[in-house]
């Protein structure tokens, strides 16, 4: 289950990002959707990379009754990549969520054998949406 905390105007399609949480976790999810000056000053003070970003994933400690983590998704590479790629905005935050929430369940494709890439490509599957922040990086 997803706990949001909507801070834009973006319209968020809550029902199936829930779906998506609770098929891969039993854990309660923060979702914050922010401002794109917003998360540059999260990454900046978190991961010392002073620039905005799409989303970024921040895993709470394995303790029962912890929720699995926050993601942070920016609204304004939202609208952008849905644009820029031709499909919905719904469609492009559904990517970025299922990216977040495997970086929360331990995936990290910066260092993995493309693990991380299969999996997601399998959710993307599973929920029939568009390719990938890593497969379309890839292609």
């Amino acid at each position: 289950m997803i706990e949001l905390d909507n801070r834009t105007s973006l319209q968020i399609n809550e029902s199936l990002l829930n779906t998506i949480a609770s098929a891969l976790s039993a854990k309660e999810i923060e979702l914050i959707i922010t401002s794109n000056e917003e998360i540059r000053e999260i990454n900046n003070a978190h991961r010392n990379i002073d620039k905005d970003t799409d989303v970024l994933s921040f895993p709470f400690e394995d303790m029962p009754m912890a929720p699995l983590g926050s993601i942070v998704i920016s609204s304004w590479h939202v609208q952008i990549k849905a644009q820029e790629l031709g499909h919905t905005t719904d469609d492009e935050l559904t990517l970025l969520f299922i990216h977040g929430i495997l970086h929360l369940l331990g995936f990290d494709h910066e260092v993995d054998n493309g693990e991380m890439r299969e999996e997601e490509a399998k959710l993307i599957k599973k929920f029939n949406l568009p390719q990938s922040l890593i497969i379309r990086t890839e292609g």
